[in-house]
């Protein structure tokens, strides 16, 4: 009979009419001795039952009966061997089918089950049909299971018992029995078919990654069992697991054609395994850009430490893609955050180092520092125990030389700090479910361009995103929403961050931040924050409102633009300069904030929607640009915009290049308006009219420029003629520098229309 499947290999041995040569009695391999002439062996042409068939004498205790032709032993082949036998007379033996295992050397394969089970004869004359097969998968009904080792084997019956007895064995047959064992019409094909054991120790890797070749896009089935894969695998074809894997941390499981989680978690029972094992695939293969969780939430009780699941490398340079999936944290105390307390001094020229610090092993890298003259989210980037140092994202703008420090080492659900340059990681409709137990994700020490596109970073407990280095470089935020554990609490209650900035060129689009303690805090330069959403009210009557958006270098070049701030406000500060008094570096400037909405609701009357706090002295600002929003007071506030001065007072001469115009303002008591125009009506006549514009000037101001004094009707002197002489302007005037005066040759009076600045203009 043929196996259809290999190409019309004949299987069936010669009948013995045709010979006793090449039937041996001993293994059936080249040179064993054959029943050829033996004494207890004959031909008998007439059999009543068999017609032709063998007689034999049976004179040892096992009497071998083998065909010294080699039967293939194919991968995901079983074969069924039959023989018809009778006791014609003498004592009954006992018999079975047998075989000998041959590799690919012509070596036999020990430790193999090499005979069938055992038929007892117990009368004369009637026929006993023998039975076993043998094939290379543990498949239920096979005899003997061989694995992927033997290629070839020798075939026949062992007569097993006492001798004396005189038997007639007929022609044996072997055939192909194959498809009894196959699912689904061949659509399948079963790594047991290829020697896989399932046993939980023995390495299946050889039987899977042959099935996978057999497949030819067919569907690898991988059957109940614990199957251990020893080194790295890559499975080409479509694969279904009813079984599980386990494999060694650093080996890798490539699925080209089901590469999504929900295989994964099937694969290893397990959905965080799963997502481990598919992320280090992702990060080590170029078949696949993405991988896609598949819907599915991912239960966690524990940080994941990512550069621990990729296991081989801390860097990777190469967009990649998690998607469409949900990581949900349950109560444990493994987010717990690690506290430890170390003095360190400080060098404000050596700006983002602590040196001599005590304890520098017990200061993890990512841990938030606090102490005195620390600004807000400043982290450990890198840690060097030996010499006592800690490298840190920002510098301190106000410790002493030598001091204490409390690092707070937080927990996240994706931990990345262990890579030392990861870039191009994006995550896309990812659901982060922190539900106050535990934060989002912080990024590795440095990398640039990731991004998280159509997110969801729910109730963290006190972080959403956190960078303790550099990957922040030109971060993409996109369409993500941010929602508070603490929306219950006071505005002034909440410690939540939505997420830090610690480098350039962000690009934050289209997010929502609800009740967050502080949304976004923004360190370097070319930031866009353009369409988004920002609320952070309270169900307080008459309360502080609390930043939302905080910039933290002074030439922030940075444009906001079109975003919703509700009950919140943009702070604009230096607590990251290690040298926060002005010097020779720029100052503040290089803002735009143009076309969006400022809201506020029950919000106490001091509270403004732009504030400037410098931590040091001799600031100033030098290009910004407040044009075309709108200001809605609420029940109302007393005006838009303020100065800071809890260090110090702004430089008022220095002021260059501010507009603050074409601004709507509704429940604001005082508009902020530069360059401001103002009708002044002198109805005595004066040859100084004073005009005091300070109320409109932004962050308390001088009135340092006067475009233009425009007549309204005619002026007129004390005899009431016309005066036609043209006045002139004095800025800086009063003992605040904040007046305009309009100075003319002779006493008049009259109106005109004044056009002051707070700034110079160049």
């Amino acid at each position: 009979m043929n196996i259809s499947i290999t190409e019309g290999i004949n299987l069936m041995p010669p009948q013995f009419v045709d010979g006793l040569a090449v039937w041996s009695s001993e293994n059936g391999t080249a040179g064993s001795a054959t029943y050829d002439g033996a004494a207890n062996a004959a031909y008998v042409p007439s059999d009543q039952d068999f017609g032709g068939c063998l007689e034999l004498l049976k004179t040892d205790a096992t009497q071998k009966l083998r065909w010294m032709g080699q039967t293939p032993i194919l991968p995901g082949t079983y074969l069924r061997i039959t023989a018809r036998v009778k006791a014609m007379s003498g004592i009954f033996p006992d018999v079975r089918i047998a075989g000998y295992a041959m590799d690919g050397s012509d070596n036999h394969v020990g430790g193999l089950t090499e005979v069938g089970s055992s038929v007892s004869l117990d009368t004369y004359g009637k026929v006993v049909e023998v039975t076993a097969i043998v094939g290379t998968g543990n498949r239920d009904g096979v005899d003997m299971i061989w694995g992927a080792g033997p290629v070839y084997g020798h075939f026949g019956v062992d007569l097993v018992g006492s001798s004396g007895g005189i038997l007639r064995i007929d022609d044996l047959i072997i055939e192909d029995v194959t498809s009894a064992f196959l699912r689904d019409m061949l659509d399948v094909v079963d790594v047991r078919d290829f020697g896989a054991v399932g046993d939980g120790s023995t390495d299946d890797r050889p039987a899977f990654a042959a099935a996978d070749t057999a497949a030819d896009g067919r569907t690898v089935i991988v059957p109940e069992g614990s199957y251990y894969i020893g080194s790295s695998l890559t499975i080409q074809n479509k694969i279904r697991f009813e079984g599980t894997v386990t494999m060694p941390a650093a080996a890798r499981l490539a699925l080209i054609r089901n590469f999504d989680l929900p295989t994964y978690a099937d694969a290893f029972d397990d959905e965080v395994t799963g997502f481990k094992k598919g992320f280090q695939a992702l990060m080590n293969f170029s078949d696949h850009d993405s991988f896609d969780l598949g819907g599915r939430s991912i239960e966690l009780t524990e940080p994941i430490d990512m550069q621990d699941a990729l296991n081989d490398s801390n860097t990777f340079l190469i967009r990649r893609v998690i998607r469409n999936g949900v990581f949900y944290a349950l109560n444990s105390g493994n987010w717990d955050p690690e506290v430890a307390t170390s003095q360190a001094t400080y060098n404000p020229n050596n700006p983002e180092q602590l040196t001599n610090v005590t304890n520098a092993s017990q200061i993890q890298p990512g841990s938030e520092i606090a102490g005195n003259g620390v600004g807000r989210e400043v982290y450990v980037k890198s840690v060097n125990v030996a010499a006592q140092t800690v490298t840190l994202t920002q510098g301190l703008y106000g410790p002493n030389t030598t001091q204490s420090y409390t690092f707070t080492r937080y927990k996240y659900m994706l931990d990345f700090m262990k890579f030392e340059n990861l870039r191009r990681l994006v995550f896309d409709a990812v659901e982060f479910q922190m539900n106050g137990y535990t934060n989002g994700i912080l990024m590795a020490k440095e990398g640039e361009n990731w991004q998280f596109k159509d997110c969801f970073f729910i109730k963290p407990k006190v972080k959403g995103i956190t960078s303790a280095g550099r990957s922040c470089q030109d971060l993409h935020l996109d369409r993500c929403q941010f929602i508070s554990s603490e929306q219950g609490l006071a505005a002034t209650d909440r410690v939540s961050v939505g997420f830090n900035v610690n480098s350039n060129d962000t690009k934050i689009r289209d997010n929502r931040f609800q009740r967050m303690g502080l949304s976004a805090i923004l360190n370097g330069t070319g930031h866009l924050v353009l369409g988004n959403h920002i609320f952070q009210g309270d169900d307080s009557s008459n309360a502080p409102r609390l930043a939302g958006l905080v910039l933290t270098y002074e030439p922030a070049m940075t444009v906001i633009t079109g975003n919703y701030i509700d009950n919140c406000s943009i702070e604009w500060t230096n607590e990251h300069d290690p040298n926060p008094t002005f010097g020779s570096e720029y100052g503040f400037g290089n803002l735009t904030i143009t076309g969006n909405i400022f809201y506020c609701s029950n919000a106490i009357s001091s509270f403004r929607f732009i504030r400037v706090k410098p931590y040091g002295s001799g600031h100033f600002i030098s290009g910004l640009h407040v044009n075309e929003n709108t200001f809605n007071g609420g029940s109302g506030i007393d005006r838009v915009e303020e100065w800071d001065t809890s260090f110090a007072s702004p430089d008022k001469w220095r002021f260059r290049n501010i507009t603050f115009e074409r601004n709507n303002f509704t429940a604001v008591s005082q508009r902020t308006i530069s360059p401001v125009t103002l009708e002044f009506n002198q109805s005595s006549n004066a040859s100084t009219w004073t005009l005091d514009v300070s109320a409109y000037l932004p962050f308390g101001g001088n009135a340092r420029t006067v475009a233009s004094v425009t007549p309204e009707g005619e002026i007129r002197d004390a005899a009431n003629n016309r005066v036609t002489a043209f006045p002139y302007a004095l800025p800086n005037a009063g003992p605040s520098g904040n007046y305009v005066q309009v100075v003319w040759p002779s006493a008049c009076r009259g109106t005109v229309q004044v056009v002051a600045r707070v700034d110079k203009p160049i």
